[in-house]
């Protein structure tokens, strides 16, 4: 049920986003772009995104279509949080930080989500995806969540433990407050992150480690974007059970 909400979510985002977007901009018009994802042509738009990138460098514009693109969803998360980030006055920034509500929501994860919904209503009150938000919400507290739903969440996370292999070791701090500070980092841009503490030579290190993934390379594609967006010299490591 979780991927059916995603896969809900998603749909009903791409229809609202064309119907909701002005035909006149400033950057590139991606709206041509996303029609064709909705038609079911997303390996057509694949195709074509390399040029757009280069044709239009650092617009946020071809990020966000990236970001529509991009099936690996911690991968996407940090490109929507890039466009919050980076460039909170675009067109499409209201658009991605509902992008990264829908992660968490369909994850299971309400808190995190009610707090990504509060940030859409204080910084774009006029967003036509509040609405949507809110009529799709479920209750934070975990305590009164739907019992199906209960069930949804405990299920993921037995398939989360079993296929996912590969993680991205971050950093290894000996001040466990510089550990902390990169976790909330990642954790404010909607990925899983966590510490875990080693003893090397008599010196304890908190090691940071964001994302799960299931196959290396995977992993290793995710790095080359984490390394970029918060200048880490991160490596691929496996998941120690």
């Amino acid at each position: 049920m979780i991927f059916q909400k995603i896969k809900f979510l998603a749909k009903t985002f791409i229809i609202v986003l064309i119907l909701s977007m002005p035909s006149y901009s400033q950057d590139v018009d991606i709206i041509p772009y996303l029609k064709k994802i909705e038609n079911g042509q997303a390996d057509e738009v694949k195709l074509e995104l390399t040029s757009l990138k280069i044709e239009n460098p650092g617009s946020p514009h071809i990020m966000f279509l990236e970001g529509v693109l991009t099936e690996n969803g911690q991968k996407a998360v940090l490109i929507y949080q890039a466009i919050v980030d980076d460039y909170p006055g675009s067109r499409y920034a209201d658009a991605a930080l509902y992008r990264i509500y829908t992660y968490y929501y369909a994850l299971g994860l309400y808190e995190s989500a009610e707090k990504k919904l509060g940030e859409l209503n204080k910084n774009y009150p006029e967003s036509p995806y509040i609405k949507i938000a809110e009529q799709n919400q479920l209750p934070v507290n975990p305590e009164i969540t739907r019992e199906d739903d209960k069930n949804d969440i405990t299920a993921s996370a037995e398939e989360d433990r079993s296929d996912n292999k590969y993680t991205v070791q971050a950093g290894a701090f000996s001040v466990k407050e510089n550990a902390e500070a990169l976790r909330l980092e990642f954790e404010k841009s909607g990925l899983f992150s966590e510490i875990k503490v080693k003893l090397v030579a008599g010196t304890t290190f908190h090691i940071v480690y964001v994302g799960k993934f299931v196959s290396e390379n995977e992993a290793e594609d995710f790095l080359k974007t984490i390394n970029d967006r918060f200048k880490l010299t991160g490596r691929v490591t496996s998941i120690q059970r």
